[in-house]
């Protein structure tokens, strides 16, 4: 069973960041509020990367627009499974056995002769 996730409010996160910024650490924010260490150290390195401090990542906007371009994917793949209209379910079969008449060699006898 997935985990649920809680959205904490933007200005929650900029506090967090202010905070380990000023010296606190993450493990002693998230023992006094509720979001783990590992998460508020997320968001101080996500803070990071989107001021330019860092360039081990991408930014919020380049993440933002592969999440885009992703769906658009998917949905595009979804597409081409579903049956084409009016195309039949089963793929097109031949007979099993094709009728072979014997006539003069290079001439054909009638139209329906292979």
């Amino acid at each position: 069973m997935p985990r649920t996730r809680l959205l904490y409010s933007l200005e929650f996160r900029q506090q967090m960041v202010e905070l380990v910024k000023a010296g606190r650490t993450p493990e002693e924010l998230s023992r006094e509020f509720e979001p783990t260490a590992q998460t508020i150290h997320n968001w101080v390195e996500q803070t990071d990367l989107d001021g330019g401090v860092r360039s081990d990542g991408l930014t919020t906007s380049e993440l933002r627009e592969l999440r885009r371009e992703n769906k658009r994917l998917r949905g595009e793949r979804e597409v081409l499974k579903k049956p084409r209209p009016g195309s039949l379910r089963s793929p097109t079969r031949c007979p099993r056995s094709v009728r072979v008449r014997e006539g003069q060699p290079g001439r054909v006898q009638r139209t329906d002769d292979v």
